[in-house]
């Protein structure tokens, strides 16, 4: 996709969210299904179907998908997305690759430390782009803090947001 085009697709769009504000908020929505024999959750994700299960590390078996690898990959695919839309719009000469890579401490998940010592979750994650191309140096920083600023993924985990967990009443 060239510059023209992306604009002409995006003009709309952005005219009707200016105009309606209320139209951009979409609500998107990701489920999965317990597996009632196995450690395992199945997650469509419209091209394929997932099937999570727990890391090696805490007792996996490596054949199923992470979902901390899973968390990884979003973010890689929104900054990648976010960045050659970036590089598109401002027709920037760009190529490469993006990696994301987390340090977990598993103690912390499977109850064997706590608090402060093991906390659950990442501890840190660190996004790196590999590029290559003719961009100069001030186009390529251009484009990583619009690709951070309008990275949803990223943004998102940077910032925190609000996670409401509760038990749906059982169907029928």
């Amino acid at each position: 996709m060239d510059r023209q085009t992306l604009k002409a697709t995006q003009a709309p769009i952005k005219e009707r969210y200016r105009d309606e504000p209320q139209a951009a908020l979409v609500t998107l929505r990701a489920e999965g299904e317990l597996d009632e024999q196995e450690i395992a959750c199945s997650v469509p994700t419209g091209r394929a179907l997932v099937q999570a299960g727990l890391h090696p590390a805490t007792g996996g078996t490596g054949t199923l998908a992470c979902s901390g690898d899973m968390l990884l990959q979003a973010l890689v695919a929104c900054a990648g997305v976010t960045l050659r839309s970036v590089a598109t719009a401002l027709e920037i000469p760009v190529a490469g690759t993006v990696r994301a890579e987390g340090d977990l401490d598993f103690r912390g998940t499977l109850g064997v430390a706590g608090g402060d010592e093991a906390p659950v979750g990442f501890r840190a994650i660190r996004l790196r782009f590999d590029l290559r191309g003719d961009a100069t140096e001030e186009q390529v920083a251009t484009l990583l803090r619009l690709t951070e600023r309008y990275c949803v993924v990223y943004q998102t985990l940077a910032g925190g947001v609000p996670v409401d967990v509760a038990r749906e009443p059982a169907a029928g």
